[in-house]
This record gives structure tokens, sequence and C-alpha cells, in this order.
């Protein structure tokens, strides 16, 4: 499965656009003058809903840090202040997931789950974790449920991790119909183009493959991209006899990555392993 080099987290920036839409209106109500429901906003909420929040804001910068440890003591002060909330369990088991603690991580995705089964972002997440842990087909279903929820707010995310996980298995119908979803939705996300790359270079239709790797050029810092997504993109042009091309691939595969797996390939022209 292809992937850009950073932490894995579709999931985290749409957990900090909840955490933000939490605090500025909920699905709660206050009567006008009118009679007519007014939405909730800030002002309106507990010092104990405010210090959730703010827990599990700090929680977030942690974690896109790297700092693990602290975020899950911010997490862990949040879910005190209330142990019912859901997203807290969610952003605990990304923690832990990253943490490579992966029964604790499984664990409080299924108790996010439990509390918000119809949270299409910890479907997503659960999903992906379900996936990169080889679960292939217990993973496809959550995907298939945020994807369904109409208030999704990036459906993209989750048609991509399900396109990625179908491409474990080599499923590569599925995988094409997920990742062009996620296109249509998202055009310039760089993995669901590196992914698409991949479908078409499997599927032996390196044309293809090859207009997802000029796209990916353009909607990704090199930098970035990992050895595996380099490599394919050596083989492409290797088929396409682009000798051009492909020594600019090659060069970036030995400046970012020069003691890959991927990079020794290269090296002895393993073009076809």
């Amino acid at each position: 499965m292809l992937a850009l080099a950073q932490r894995s987290l579709s999931a985290l920036s749409i957990l900090c656009a909840g955490l933000l839409l939490a605090a500025c209106a909920s699905s709660a109500t206050t009567p006008g003058q009118s009679g007519q429901a007014e939405l909730t906003t800030v002002s309106d909420q507990t010092a104990n809903q405010r210090k959730v929040d703010i827990r599990m804001q700090l929680a977030v910068g942690y974690y896109e840090q790297g700092q693990y440890v602290v975020a899950l003591d911010e997490v862990k002060l949040a879910l005190a202040a209330d142990p019912q909330y859901a997203d807290g369990y969610g952003m605990r088991g990304l923690i832990y997931q990253q943490m490579g603690e992966q029964a604790l991580a499984e664990d409080n995705f299924v108790r996010a789950r439990k509390l918000a089964p119809g949270n299409p972002d910890l479907a997503n997440n659960y999903g992906s974790f379900l996936c990169q842990s080889g679960r292939v087909k217990e993973a496809m279903p959550l995907f298939d449920a945020a994807l369904a929820n109409r208030a999704y707010r990036a459906p993209a995310s989750a048609a991509n991790n399900a396109g990625s996980c179908a491409l474990k298995v080599k499923d590569y119908a599925s995988a094409e119909r997920y990742l062009l979803q996620a296109l249509q939705l998202t055009p310039d996300l760089p993995a669901t183009n590196a992914n698409l790359a991949r479908v078409y270079f499997e599927k032996r239709d390196v044309v293809r493959a090859n207009f997802f790797i000029t796209r990916l050029n353009k909607v990704a810092k090199v930098e970035s991209l990992t050895a595996d997504v380099l490599w394919l993109a050596i083989k492409v042009q290797h088929q396409l006899g682009d000798a051009g091309a492909e020594a600019a691939w090659a060069t970036q595969l030995r400046r970012h990555h020069a003691g890959s797996a991927e990079y020794a390939a290269y090296q002895r022209g393993a073009f076809d392993e």
C-alpha cells in the first residue's frame, strides 16, 4: 500500500475540525422569543465542557508534534471531566496506535464507537486502524459506513482509505472504484493520486499510471513521498522508455531514501520484482 511520508492522520485533521465545530455549535438549542430554537454557541458551554474542549485541543497539538505521552495525559484529563466523551476515546486510540500499543488502541476505538456508533470520523479512524493491522474484511464496512453518512465532512479521506485498504489485498477493481470517488471529491490529495498510479500499474495500464504519477509530481512535495512511491514512479518511466524521467525520479530516490530497499532494488535493476 502506498503512503506519504508523514504520520497517518487523515483522522487527525478531521478530529480537529470536529472539535472546533463542537465548540461553536451543537445539536442542542435554546428557545428564542418566537419559540424557534436557537443554536447553542460557545457562550452556552458549561465550565466542564470548556475544560474538555481545551484539553482535547491541547492533546491534538501535542499529538501533531509527536509528543504522544503528553497528548495522552491531556486526553486522560478530558475523559476524567467527561467519561462519556466519544472523541476523547477516539483520540486516545490514535495516540496509542502511534505508540505501538495496538491492544489499547483498539480498546479505545471500540469504546468510542459504542458511545457514538453513527460518528463517521470514528468509523473511518477505526477502519484505518483495522486495515493497518491486516484486518481488511473488518475494515471495509467501516469505510462504507462513513461514506454513507451524508453529513460527513471528509468523505475523500474514507474513500482513499478504503481504496488503500483494497490495494493491500490486491482487489484492484474495488481500489479503483473507491479511489476514483476520492479523486472526484478531492482531486489534489497526493495519497489518492499515488494509489491510483499503483492501481493502474498493477493493471498493466502504464499510460494511466503515468498520468497519476505526473499529477502527483504537481500536487505533492517530492520530499514527502515515500521510497515505494518514488520506486513506482521509476518503474513507470522505465516501462515507458523515458530514460530522462526515470533518471530524475531515481535522483530523488537516492537523495531522500538512499538506504532504502527500493533504492537497492533500483541499483541492481530489479524492475520486475
